[in-house]
C-alpha cells in the first residue's frame, strides 16, 4: 500500500508535465490560503485554471474525481478567491479544472504507467451550494 501523500505528490507532478506539454504556463503549485489549497495555478492562453489533482492507485473507493466533493469545491473556491485578491486584474478569466490520474503500475519511487482525464472546467465557484 502506498502512502496517500505520497502517491498524491506524484499525481501532482505527473499533472504539472501534462499541463507543460499542452501549452499551459504554471504559476503556482500548492497554493496555500489559510488552511485551504489549490494544488496547480495555471493559465490556459489568457485564461487562469485552478486545477485540482486526484491520483487513486485503483478504483477500489472510486473513480479520483468523483473524490472532488461540494466541501472540497468550496475550500478550493475559498482560496481561489484569495489567489484573485493578490493579482493587478482580479476579474481575469479563470476556470477550475480537474485531473484525475489513475495510476497502472507503481515501484518504489515513482508511478510508472497511469491513465490521465483532464476535465476542464469541472465545476463552477457555485456549484458546492
Amino acid at each position: 500500500m502506498y502512502a496517500p501523500h505520497w502517491l498524491g505528490s506524484e499525481g501532482e507532478k505527473i499533472a504539472a508535465r501534462y499541463l507543460v506539454t499542452q501549452g499551459f504556463r504554471i504559476v503556482e503549485c500548492n497554493y496555500r490560503f489559510h488552511r485551504n489549497e489549490i494544488d496547480i495555478i495555471a493559465y490556459d492562453g489568457d485564461e487562469l485554471c485552478f486545477i485540482e489533482v486526484k491520483t487513486r492507485a485503483s478504483l477500489e473507493t472510486g473513480h479520483p474525481a468523483e473524490s472532488v466533493t461540494p466541501r472540497k469545491i468550496r475550500e478550493i473556491v475559498r482560496a481561489a478567491s484569495g489567489y484573485l485578491t493578490t493579482l493587478p486584474d482580479p476579474w481575469i478569466n479563470c476556470r477550475f479544472d480537474v485531473i484525475a490520474i489513475l495510476a497502472q503500475q507503481i515501484d518504489d519511487e515513482s508511478i510508472i504507467s497511469y491513465e490521465l482525464e483532464h476535465l476542464k472546467a469541472a465545476f463552477m465557484a457555485g456549484d458546492s451550494a
